[in-house]
C-alpha cells in the first residue's frame, strides 16, 4: 500500500537518507550541482559527483563542497564503461541520482549524435554498472539500493490549450533531445522489469535559478537585458512552459530518493505556467527596477524565427509527488525569478568568464542550417 505524506521536512530527509553514499551523475551541471549542495546542507550523506565536465559544467557551483571531507569528485564520462566501473568499485554507492545528460533542445537540433551518446548510451552504461554493482551487494544492501533517473516533461510532447501531463500521459517526443530522454526513461524502466535494478523515474518542468548556463532562456534574457541587447523571442512568444526553481526540484529529488516507491514515476512541477513572452516581460520589468537604464527593457523584445518543431505548451500535474512524497514548492515564480535576476547581477564575473572562455558566445542555436538553406 502506498503511504501518503502530508509534508517533507529537512528532518524527514536527514533521518531517511542517513549516512548513505549517494552517487550524483552530472553533479557539476545546473541541476546536479543544486542536488549536491542540498545533500551537503541537509544530510550526513557522502556525496560522489561523477561528471565529465562538458561545456555547460560549472565547478564554481561546487566550490564550497570541495572543502567537505564527505564530497568526492570523479571526472568520468558515462560512455567510458571501464572508468564508470572503477567509480562503483571505489565508492560502493548506496544510491544513484542520474542527472548526467545533454539537455539543450536547440543544440540537439544542430547535433543530435551527442544526445544519443550521452543520454541513451550513457544511461545504458550506468544501468549496467548498477546491475553489476547490485550483484556484489549483500541482500540487505541490495534491497536498500535506489537509482533515481531524472528526466523531462518534454518526453510527452506538446499539450493543447488545456490539460496537464501526469504519470499516465503517453510518450510523444518531438525533438532529438526529448527523444533521447524518452529512450533513457524506457531503458530505466526495462532494467527494473528485466534485471531487477531498483529504478524510480522523475519528469520535471523547466528549471531556473543560480548557475544556469547562459544559453538557456531565462539567463539569456537576463544577461542580454543587462547589456541593452535585443531579447530574442521565438515565434509569437505564445509557447507555454511550466517553471520550477532548481532548488525546489533538487528537494523533490531527495524526497523521491528517500520515500519514493521502486518502479514509481513522479512528475515534478510547481504549477507556474507562463507564456514565453509573459515571462520575458517579467524579467524586463525586474531588470528595469534593479539595473535602471534610460531605455525600457521591453523595447528590446524582438520576435525571431521559431525553433523547428517548437512544442506549444507543457503543464505538469504534481498531485502524485505531493501526496506520496509530501513535497511542495517553496518558491513562487515571482519570488524565484527576482532572486535569480539578482543572482546574475551579483555574479557577473561568473557568466562573463564563460563568454571569455569561448565555451559559448551568445549565438543563436538550433536553426538547423540545412533546413534553412532548403527553404
Amino acid at each position: 500500500m502506498t503511504v501518503q505524506r502530508t509534508s517533507l521536512t529537512d528532518h524527514d530527509l536527514r533521518l531517511a537518507l542517513g549516512q548513505r553514499t549517494v552517487l550524483v551523475t552530472g553533479g557539476a551541471g545546473f541541476i546536479g550541482s543544486a542536488v549536491c549542495r542540498l545533500l551537503q546542507d541537509l544530510t550526513a550523506c557522502r556525496i560522489v559527483n561523477l561528471d565529465k565536465l562538458s561545456y555547460a559544467s560549472s565547478p564554481a557551483a561546487l566550490e564550497l563542497l570541495g572543502r567537505d571531507s564527505r564530497y568526492t569528485f570523479e571526472q568520468v564520462d558515462l560512455c567510458d564503461r571501464s572508468a564508470l566501473a572503477g567509480v562503483f568499485q571505489r565508492h560502493r554507492p548506496d544510491a544513484v541520482i542520474h542527472l548526467a545528460a545533454e539537455s539543450h533542445v536547440d543544440r540537439s537540433i544542430d547535433g543530435p549524435q551527442a544526445f544519443i551518446m550521452s543520454n541513451v548510451v550513457g544511461t545504458f552504461n550506468l544501468l549496467e554498472a548498477c546491475r553489476a554493482h547490485l550483484a556484489e551487494l549483500s541482500d540487505s544492501a541490495r534491497a536498500a539500493f535506489r537509482l533515481v533517473h531524472v528526466s523531462t516533461d518534454e518526453v510527452y510532447g506538446s499539450l493543447g490549450n488545456d490539460g496537464q501531463f501526469d504519470e499516465q500521459s503517453r510518450y510523444d517526443p518531438r525533438s532529438p533531445y526529448s527523444a533521447s530522454k524518452a529512450a533513457s526513461d524506457h531503458l530505466a524502466a526495462a532494467w527494473r522489469h528485466t534485471f531487477g535494478v531498483p529504478t524510480l523515474i522523475t519528469n520535471c518542468g523547466n528549471n531556473y535559478g543560480p548557475f544556469q548556463f547562459p544559453e538557456k532562456f531565462i539567463p539569456t534574457l537576463i544577461i542580454r537585458a543587462m547589456k541593452g541587447q535585443e531579447l530574442p523571442i521565438y515565434g509569437g512568444g505564445t509557447n507555454v512552459r511550466d517553471w520550477i526553481h532548481v532548488e525546489d526540484h533538487a528537494r523533490a529529488l531527495l524526497g523521491v530518493l528517500a520515500f519514493g516507491t521502486v518502479g514509481g514515476k513522479y512528475l515534478i512541477g510547481a504549477e507556474e505556467q507562463r507564456r514565453n513572452l509573459d515571462l520575458a516581460e517579467m524579467i524586463c520589468d525586474l531588470i528595469d527596477r534593479m539595473v535602471p537604464r534610460n531605455q525600457p527593457s521591453r523595447s528590446l523584445l524582438t520576435h525571431v524565427v521559431d525553433r523547428p518543431g517548437h512544442d506549444h505548451r507543457y503543464a505538469i500535474d504534481p498531485s502524485k509527488v505531493r501526496a506520496e512524497i509530501g513535497w511542495r514548492p517553496q518558491r513562487s515564480l515571482a519570488d524565484g525569478l527576482e532572486s535569480t535576476v539578482q543572482w546574475y547581477i551579483d555574479h557577473k564575473e561568473w557568466w562573463e568568464s564563460i563568454f571569455r572562455s569561448g565555451r559559448y558566445g551568445g549565438e543563436r542555436l538550433g536553426l538547423d542550417q540545412r533546413r534553412v538553406a532548403e527553404a
